[in-house]
């Protein structure tokens, strides 16, 4: 089963992605951690990538698909694959049909976590952690039990990401938009695109994901 993931940040998409690694064995490959890991490891198109990044160019389109290549040639993948942040063209889009298919392999399912801006914002403008032991805290959906006292490791301070700030979840949405505008047309005409309720709460969102992943939805 391979898949493409789609949904802004703050969507969810990491939390269900590290769930289908738990749970169903897939690999999620974000084409960032694959970079990164081909330039360490050495690879052919590693040493490639990495002469272009210390030009300070932006690595091509034929070096990103040559390290998805060799990342699903890795037995790992076998399982599935779960496809973050790429492709974000109709051009990689197409790249990545011919790489699955020289594999004798095929993309089955382009879900999007559907997610309502304004919610979405709230959702992530509310959020801080325990400075100690990183448990998720919300002003509004989840308050420690006892105030300034973590639930889990008993800490008392908390801290917040700077760029959990409404103008820049605003940003990162249109910039999703952007991103995903130019692929969704390619893989809509295929059939391939299912939609999941990326407001519902986590287990039920994992549970959208899982029917459509069954043939139930």
């Amino acid at each position: 089963m391979n898949i493409i993931l789609l949904g802004p940040p703050g969507a969810g998409k990491g939390t269900q992605a590290k769930r289908l690694e738990q749970e169903r064995g897939m690999v999620q490959l974000s084409t960032g951690d694959m970079l990164r890991a081909a330039v360490k490891a050495g690879t052919p198109t590693g040493i490639q990538a990495k002469a272009v990044m210390d030009a300070g160019e932006l690595v091509s389109d034929a070096i990103v698909s040559g390290i998805i290549g060799e990342r699903l040639d890795m037995e790992d993948t076998l399982k599935g694959a779960i496809f973050d942040g790429y492709p974000r063209t109709a051009a990689q889009a197409e790249s990545l049909d011919v790489l699955l298919s020289e594999r004798g392999r095929q993309l089955d399912f382009v879900i999007e976590l559907e997610v309502n801006e304004d919610a979405l914002v709230e959702r992530v403008e509310g959020r801080f952690t325990c400075a100690n032991c990183g448990e998720g805290y919300h002003d509004k959906f989840k308050l420690p039990k006892v105030e300034g006292t973590c639930d889990v490791c008993g800490h008392h301070e908390f801290k917040r990401r700077p760029d959990d700030n409404a103008e820049t979840v605003r940003t990162r949405m249109a910039e999703y938009r952007a991103k995903t505008a130019p692929i969704l047309p390619f893989y809509e005409a295929k059939g391939l695109v299912k939609k999941v309720d990326g407001m519902a709460d986590i287990a039920e969102v994992g549970a959208q994901i899982d029917a459509i992943l069954d043939g139930k939805a």
